[in-house]
């Protein structure tokens, strides 16, 4: 880690580019939602199994990073974590039987291991949540990205993305655990409802959670710097008493 003070003030973003932000989003939801979801129900359709169906809508997130390699030279991580995510899905399909009630604890099975692999990149040399934070502050021009990795050097941006990505993991375990739960009690009619209520319901809760959190983590910081910076001005004045 690096030496850097901790009442150093965080740099301001650069100016953001509104052309390729707009390009890097339509790219970003087009190729890893929008186009694996209309294939992925186009096979299925077409008598394909739930397993190869999911295999093949991941060829989209392949293409944004390898569009992503070419354009800004660098992996987007947001396409990586849906190839995984789709991956994982289509090898919980092959497990077990294919009941109502089995699928929907299929289902439970794909949001706990999202949640386990947020908790697992706690290991890794950066969380998760610094991943995504990149792909939704930054446009993806090496300004904004360089200026989004410089942010690691500072204590309170380390903890506030370790923060996150430990509350995102905790509550996607969580919630497919009371889906699990859910699935035994509830009648499946009732439960084929439920389910993507909690699924969308946990991610806006997250989402509203996280945005908060940022702002009140970045005015601690800004409060801790100012104070610093205060106290620094008032040492310098004594001194030269």
């Amino acid at each position: 880690m690096s030496a850097q003070p901790p009442q150093a003030t965080q740099p301001k973003p650069p100016a953001r580019s509104g052309g390729a932000a707009a390009l890097g989003w339509i790219l970003t939801i087009g190729l890893n939602v929008v186009a694996p979801i209309l294939t992925y129900n186009q096979l299925h359709d077409h008598g394909w199994s739930e397993f190869s169906a999911l295999l093949v809508s991941g060829a989209w997130p392949v293409l944004d990073s390898a569009i992503s390699l070419a354009w800004r030279r660098k992996l987007d991580e947001f396409a990586v974590v849906t190839l995984v995510f789709l991956v994982i899905t289509a090898v919980v399909s092959l497990v077990g039987a294919h009941s109502a009630r089995a699928l929907l604890i299929k289902d439970s099975g794909v949001t706990g291991l999202f949640g386990l692999l947020c908790l697992a990149t706690l290991l890794a040399p950066r969380p998760l949540m610094f991943y995504f934070g990149r792909k939704f502050a930054t446009d993806g021009t090496p300004e904004s990205t360089a200026w989004w990795n410089g942010l690691w050097q500072f204590d309170g941006f380390r903890r506030t993305m370790t923060v996150m990505t430990t509350v995102w993991g905790i509550a996607y375990l969580a919630e497919a655990a009371v889906r699990v739960g859910l699935v035994f009690v509830l009648p499946t009619d009732t439960m084929v409802v439920v389910s993507p209520i909690l699924i969308y319901g946990t991610l806006g809760l997250l989402a509203l959670w996280t945005a908060r959190y940022a702002k009140r983590s970045q005015a601690a910081g800004e409060r801790r710097a100012a104070e610093a910076a205060a106290a620094e001005a008032r040492a310098q004045a004594q001194a030269q008493v």
